[in-house]
C-alpha cells in the first residue's frame, strides 16, 4: 500500500532579503494574484500563507478591493493566515516584542475571521525552548519547525507542544523545475525515501519557497506524479489535515540548536551589530513607554502598537540577523529611530504631565542626586512638549542629560599587572580574528586563534590598548565598559574574552527574558573540524544571548551584543563582526552557499562603533537585579 503523503501549498515571504521591501512587495503582487484567481477558479484546495499577516496587509495595502475575496476564502478554510504579525528570529528577540507578535496578529487574522492555527517556525533559525509555553499561553498547541532539528522523528512534542519537524525543509520547488514529469517522480521518490523513516503512516509535504508562486497546472501534475510514484501517493491539503492523523510521542524539551542536519546559521547573531544594540535599545524603551502609558490611563495604545509592528518588522529573520543587502538594513535602521523618538516621546510626555522622574532626564540644570552624562545643544522639554507654546531662538540652550547617580559604587576595580587586565581573579583580553565567512557564518580559518590588543596603560577610568581605549564606571554592584572606537579592520571578528579560573562546561544566558542552561564541550575546536565536503555547516561553541551570559559566579550583562562563544576556560562576547558578503560560497566553516554572494560593504562596520557591556560577581538565581542595574526600568 502506498504511503499517504499530505501537500500543503505555501510560499515563504521574506519581505525583505536579497531584495527591498518594496521590490519584493510588487512581485507578492503578482504571487497572490495568481493564488486568489487559482483558488477561485477551483483550482487548489487551499493556500497556506506563510504563518504571518505581515505580508496578507502588505497585499492589501495596494489590493484593498481584494479583501471580501480574501475574507470569504478565510471563511471557507481555503486560505490559512496567521497566527503571527511577521516571522520573527527567535534569539535576536525577547519574550515581550514575541507576544506582541502573538497579539498582533492574531488579533489581525482573527478579525479576517481565521479559525485555525498553528505556530509556524519553519525558517528559523533554531529554535528556542521557551517559544512553546508562549504559544500555549495563546491557545496555540501545534507547531511546525525545522532547522536545528537534529535526529528526532516528523512528529514529536516540544515542550509541551505538538510538533512536526519538516524533515526536507519547507524548500519544494520540483513542481516548478523545467523538467519531466518522469524526472519529477524519480526526484520525489528520493526525497520522500529520506523522509519516510522519520514519519509515521503520514508525510507532511511542503510545496512552494521563498518568493515563489504556485504553479498553474499543480494539480495536473500531482495528480501526474502520483502515477509514477511506486511508494506514496500525494494529496493536496492543509497542514492542519496531517495534525488530525498523526500521533505525537516522541518529547524533546530543550532548544533545538543541533546543526546536524541543517543549517542553522550561528554568524547572523553577530553580523551587523549596530542592529542588534537598535532592537535592544528599542525593546527596552518601548515597553517602558507601553508600561508607563497603561500605568496612566492607556491612551497611546494606538501609537504603541504602531511602534510595534515597526519593531517586529524589523525582527525577522532576514533583517535583524543583518543578512539583506545594505540598503534594507539602512531602511531598518530608520525604523528604529521611529521607534526611539515615539518611546521617548510617550515617556516625556506622561513625566511632565504627571510630574514623575525617569532614570535619564532632560534638564536645561544639573540636579541633585544626578550626575551628568551627557550635555548638548537644544530646547528644553518643557517647551517641546507644551502644546501651547513654540520654541524661538532665544530658547535654545545648553540641555543636560541627567542619571541618577548609584548609592553605593561597586569595590570591584580592574587592575594591569604586567603588561595584563585583571578583573579580580578574570583576565580580560581583546581579541581580533580572521573573518573570511558572511552574515551567515563566521569563517574560522586553520590555525588562527586570534592576536590580543596589547594592555598600555590604566589611567583614571580609561584603559589604553594597541586596538581601541576602553572607558569604565562602577556602578552599585558592577563595572559598567563602554568602548568607542574607528574600526578600520575588514573581515575580522572582534571579541572581548574573559579568562575564567576553570574550564567552561556550562552557562546561563537570558533567552526570552528567563535564564537557560547550555553545556559546552570546552576542549572542542571548531577549526580542526572544518567541512571538506560539501553541505555540511561546523559546529560551533558560539551560542546567542539575550543581554546576559554567567558562567562559574561571573557575569557580563550587555546592550545589544548577542553572541557569545566557549573555549578552555574563555568566555568570549563578540563586540563586532566585519564582513562583506551577504553568502559566500567559499566559506571555510559552511561549505555550501546559504544565500547569494551579494556584496553588502555596510556589514563592514567601518568607521564609529560602540560597544557597551557590564561585568560583575553575583549568583545566577539574583540575575535581574543585575539586569536592572543596567537597563534603569522606569516603573
Amino acid at each position: 500500500m502506498k504511503k499517504k503523503v499530505i501537500a500543503y501549498l505555501h510560499t515563504h515571504w521574506d519581505r525583505e532579503w536579497y531584495r527591498e521591501f518594496e521590490v519584493f512587495r510588487l512581485r507578492l503582487l503578482r504571487v497572490f494574484d495568481n493564488v486568489l484567481e487559482m483558488l477561485e477558479n477551483g483550482d487548489i484546495p487551499s493556500f497556506y500563507f506563510d504563518g504571518q499577516v505581515a505580508a496578507l496587509l502588505d497585499y492589501l495595502k495596494i489590493r484593498p478591493e481584494k479583501e471580501p475575496l480574501i475574507r470569504k476564502f478565510i471563511a471557507e478554510k481555503k486560505l490559512f493566515i496567521g497566527p503571527f504579525y511577521c516571522l520573527v528570529d527567535e534569539f535576536l528577540t525577547d519574550r515581550t516584542c514575541f507576544e506582541k507578535n502573538l497579539e498582533i496578529g492574531l488579533k489581525i487574522s482573527s478579525d479576517f475571521g481565521c479559525e485555525d492555527f498553528l505556530g509556524y517556525l519553519a525558517d528559523t533559525f533554531g529554535h528556542s525552548k521557551n517559544i512553546p509555553p508562549i504559544l500555549q499561553k495563546f491557545g496555540i498547541d501545534k507547531a511546525m519547525v525545522w532547522r536545528g532539528v537534529g535526529d528526532l522523528p516528523a512528529d514529536f512534542v516540544f515542550n509541551g507542544v505538538n510538533t512536526v519537524n519538516l524533515v526536507r525543509g519547507y524548500f519544494m520547488d520540483i513542481f516548478s523545475a523545467r523538467i519531466s514529469i518522469e524526472e519529477k517522480a524519480g526526484w520525489l521518490e528520493n526525497d520522500l525515501d529520506k523522509i519516510a523513516p522519520k514519519a509515521s503512516d503520514y508525510i507532511l509535504m511542503p510545496i512552494g519557497a521563498d518568493h515563489l508562486g504556485v504553479e498553474k497546472d499543480i494539480a495536473k501534475q500531482v495528480a501526474e506524479v502520483n502515477k509514477l510514484l511506486a511508494n506514496y501517493e500525494i494529496e493536496l491539503g492543509s497542514p492542519f489535515d496531517y495534525f488530525e492523523k498523526v500521533k505525537f510521542e516522541t518529547k524533546f524539551d530543550d532548544e533545538l540548536r543541533d546543526n546536524s542536519k541543517t543549517f542553522i546559521l550561528p554568524g547572523s547573531y553577530s553580523a551587523r551589530m549596530k542592529l542588534k544594540q537598535y532592537n535592544t535599545k528599542c525593546s527596552y524603551l518601548l515597553e517602558q513607554a507601553d508600561k508607563l502609558q497603561k500605568f496612566y490611563g492607556e491612551k497611546y495604545n494606538a501609537v504603541i502598537e504602531y511602534a510595534y509592528k515597526l519593531l517586529l518588522q524589523n525582527q525577522a529573520h532576514d533583517s535583524i540577523c543583518g543578512c539583506s543587502t545594505d540598503l534594507v538594513h539602512r531602511e531598518n535602521i530608520t525604523r528604529y529611530e521611529k521607534i526611539i523618538q515615539i518611546a521617548n516621546t510617550i515617556i516625556e510626555e506622561l513625566r511632565l504631565e504627571h510630574h514623575f522622574e525617569t532614570p535619564v532626564m532632560r534638564t536645561t540644570e544639573p540636579i541633585s542626586g544626578y550626575e551628568v552624562v551627557k550635555t548638548e545643544q537644544g530646547f528644553a522639554n518643557e517647551i517641546l512638549y507644551n502644546t501651547q507654546k513654540i520654541p524661538v531662538t532665544e530658547d535654545y540652550r545648553t540641555i543636560y542629560t541627567l542619571k541618577k547617580s548609584p548609592k553605593t559604587r561597586t569595590e570591584l576595580q580592574p587592575e594591569v599587572k604586567d603588561g595584563k587586565l585583571f578583573i579580580k581573579n578574570i583576565q580580560v583580553e581583546f581579541v581580533i580574528r580572521e573573518d573570511k565567512g558572511d552574515t551567515y557564518n563566521f569563517g574560522a580559518v586553520e590555525g588562527d586563534y586570534g592576536k590580543n590588543a596589547e594592555i598600555y596603560e590604566l589611567s583614571g577610568n580609561a584603559i589604553k590598548t594597541s586596538f581601541f581605549d576602553v572607558n569604565f564606571t562602577r556602578s552599585e554592584n558592577l563595572i559598567n565598559f563602554t568602548i568607542n572606537w574607528d574600526n578600520k579592520f575588514k573581515n575580522k571578528l572582534q571579541q572581548v574574552r574573559f579568562l575564567l579560573p576553570k574550564p567552561v562546561t556550562e552557562t546561563f544566558s537570558e533567552d526570552m527574558n528567563t535564564i537557560i542552561r547550555r553545556e559546552f564541550d570546552p576542549d572542542y575546536d571548531m577549526l580542526k573540524h572544518l567541512p571538506k565536503t560539501r553541505g555540511i555547516e561546523v559546529k560551533t561553541n558560539f551560542a546567542p544571548m539575550q543581554r546576559l551570559v554567567w558562567a562559574q559566579g561571573f557575569g557580563v550583562i550587555t546592550q545589544g551584543l548577542t553572541e557569545y562563544e566557549v573555549f578552555k576556560n574563555g568566555l568570549s562576547v563578540t563586540i563586532l563582526r566585519s564582513t562583506g558578503v551577504i553568502s559566500n560560497p567559499h566559506n571555510p566553516s559552511r561549505s555550501t552557499p546559504a544565500g547569494p554572494p551579494i556584496e553588502v560593504p555596510d556589514a563592514q562596520q567601518l568607521g564609529e562603533n560602540t560597544a557597551e557591556f557590564s561585568v560583575g560577581f553575583f549568583d545566577i538565581k539574583d540575575y535581574q537585579k543585575y539586569i536592572d542595574e543596567v537597563f534603569l526600568p522606569i516603573i
